[in-house]
This record gives structure tokens, sequence and C-alpha cells, in this order.
């Protein structure tokens, strides 16, 4: 095993998605129509923690593709359903009762930049540089949107836990700054890339659980109105 820690705390991430996921079962019923979206979330992740403790145990040049496809198909992932639930898409037109056009159109834009980017990566040139500058922008702009929705939530239900998109992203910024100040690993396994995947752990329990509070509280609104 390369990187032992690293390893283990990519198994912390995937436990964390095991619990969510879990949870999500478990306080979500299921004629809740973002419950399999906020599912699929879940599994993306059991995906991409999977590569990446395979990767950091062995490193391969196919083991390496592995990991950063896994981990962009995550990151896109997290781009796509950020806006069907921010601006719920999911909700059948008031016309004909079925899933909008925007919704297809957005699902076609997503999973075409995807195979785009492996595309490139595979068949031109893999390109660290922009495989890690596509993976920040695409971070960047969900992070803006939940940051946006974190304070229209939280102005409409005055509770803290509608505040926690916002502070779950300013926690994810702040630990990836650690991939920025890149240090020598301690004790020959503890480097900066190790911590950044521990440093994700604690923002995927809370993530799962704003998920569910959000939910039960949609759940709620649509039972008083009813």
């Amino acid at each position: 095993m390369q990187e032992p820690c690293s390893v283990l705390f990519s198994l912390f991430n995937l436990l964390a998605h095991e619990y969510g996921i879990a949870k999500v079962k478990e306080y979500i019923p299921a004629s809740y129509r973002l419950r399999r979206y906020y599912l699929l979330f879940g599994y993306f992740g059991l995906a991409s923690w999977t590569f990446s403790m395979i990767f950091h145990t062995r490193d391969f040049n196919i083991t390496e593709k592995l990991d950063y496809f896994a981990a962009g198909a995550s990151v896109m992932y997290g781009m796509y359903y950020s806006p069907i639930r921010i601006f719920r898409l999911d909700k059948p037109d008031a016309i004909n009762g079925k899933t909008g056009t925007v919704l297809r159109l957005w699902t076609i834009v997503c999973v075409s930049l995807y195979l785009a980017h492996i595309g490139y990566l595979t068949f031109v040139r893999f390109d660290y540089t922009y495989n890690m500058a596509a993976n920040v922008v695409v971070g960047i702009v969900q992070n803006i949107l939940w940051t946006w929705f974190s304070v229209q939530r939280f102005r409409k239900v005055g509770r803290l836990w509608a505040a926690w998109p916002g502070l779950i992203v300013a926690w994810l910024i702040l630990a990836m700054s650690l991939e920025l100040f890149d240090f020598p690993p301690w004790w020959g396994m503890v480097d900066a890339h190790a911590l950044w995947h521990l440093g994700t752990v604690g923002p995927t329990i809370w993530w799962y659980n704003f998920l569910i509070k959000d939910a039960q509280e949609d759940l709620q609104s649509v039972r008083l109105k009813a």
C-alpha cells in the first residue's frame, strides 16, 4: 500500500456516504421526487472513493485514470443535481404533469460535458492542469449556487440548519486549501492530499443531514398547504 493514510481517509469518506445513503432511505419517503437524486449522489460518492482507495493503494496508469474519471463524475453529478434542487427542476409541468424540458436539456448538457471531458483526457491528452481546472470551476459554480440557496432558504425558514450549505461550502474551501500548501509527508505517510481527504469526511455527513432536514421541511410545507 503506497499511501496508507490516503487509503484510510478515502475509506472514511466512503463510510460517510454509506451512512448518508442509509439515512436518506430511512428518513426521506420514496415518494419524494428528490430522493432518487440524493441517492445517486451517494452512489457516485461510493464509486469515487472506492477508486480513490484503489489508486492510493497502488499507482498504475489504469488506477490513476479510474480515480480521476470517478472523481470527475462525482463532481459533475454534484453540478447536475444542484440546480435540480435549488430551482426544483424535478417538479412536473402544470400543463401535462410530466417532468419539464429544462430538466431533460440539463441532463443532456451535463452528460455531454462529462463525456467530452473524459474523451479529451483519454484520446487527446491526459492533462493534469486542465483536469484540475475543470473540476475546480465546476466545484466553484455549485458552491456559489448552494451559498446563494443557503441565504435564501435561511431567510425563508429562519432556522440555523437552512444556513448549513453555506457553512459546509466554507469548510470545504478551507480543506481544499491544504492542496495549495503542500509539505513533506509527516512520518512518510500524512501529506496535504491525505489531510484534504480527511477534511471532507465531516462535511459529507453534515451534508446528508442537511438534505434530510431540507426534505422534511419541504414535505411539511406541502402537507400544510394541502
